[in-house]
């Protein structure tokens, strides 16, 4: 009986992706590098950048692209260039309401999701809001899950359920012994969530709550 649900943030709780791939690409003009094409544009979104970068800009690059990213990121406001999934704001009220503890569980810096999830009208519906810290130190989304775990009091695996659209997530998840929902409205594919080990695949936030709906 699963009664605590952990989501992703980006291509989970909201489209994340203008703010996040505009700041990106500024950061790289900045440090004179070249842009990327759309797939592997699309293919940053999720992933820790302490992993998914260093192939693109070099190790010896990677902390002042990050740096250049976070100004205008956080500074220049485009962390708030993000929306709502439709469904998603009537899937979390649905859950609180039948008793569902729910948390956060993301890849990207804590604080900056903190404000993020403020902005979205989200914040009151999760218990914790669990992200990396600013220097990296949990830097893979099976650090994120343990910690988000360790705040809820550790509860029993079988009680739990992530939901997230990337392969990190689902392997994140299961490296606790949770299964994972895939969410196809993110930025994954189902064929990424599947090779991964997605317990199920929903094609929208609604269809989660039913994943969590008793059988008559």
């Amino acid at each position: 009986m699963i009664d605590t649900v952990l989501f992703d943030l980006d291509g989970t709780l909201s489209d994340s992706a203008p703010g996040i791939l505009g700041a990106l690409r500024t950061s790289f003009a900045e440090a004179g590098l070249d842009w990327v094409d759309s797939d592997t544009a699309r293919s940053l979104l999720g992933p820790p950048f302490w992993h998914s970068l260093p192939p693109l800009v070099g190790e010896h690059r990677l902390d002042e692209v990050v740096a250049s990213y976070r100004r205008h990121y956080v500074e220049g406001g485009a962390m708030f260039d993000t929306t709502r999934y439709d469904g998603v704001l009537e899937t979390l009220q649905a859950l609180a309401e039948r008793g569902h503890r729910l948390a956060v569980a993301t890849s990207k810096p804590e604080p900056h999701a903190s404000r993020i999830v403020a902005h979205l009208g989200l914040a009151d519906f999760f218990q914790t809001i669990c992200g990396d810290t600013l220097d990296g130190a949990r830097n893979s989304k099976t650090l994120v899950v343990g910690e988000a775990l360790r705040r809820l009091g550790d509860p029993d695996p079988a009680t739990v359920l992530m939901v997230g659209d990337r392969s990190h997530d689902v392997l994140g998840a299961a490296a606790h012994g949770l299964d994972c929902a895939g969410a196809l409205w993110g930025y994954g594919s189902a064929a990424e969530l599947r090779a991964a080990g997605a317990s199920r695949l929903c094609a929208k936030p609604s269809e989660v709550l039913d994943l969590l709906t008793p059988p008559d």
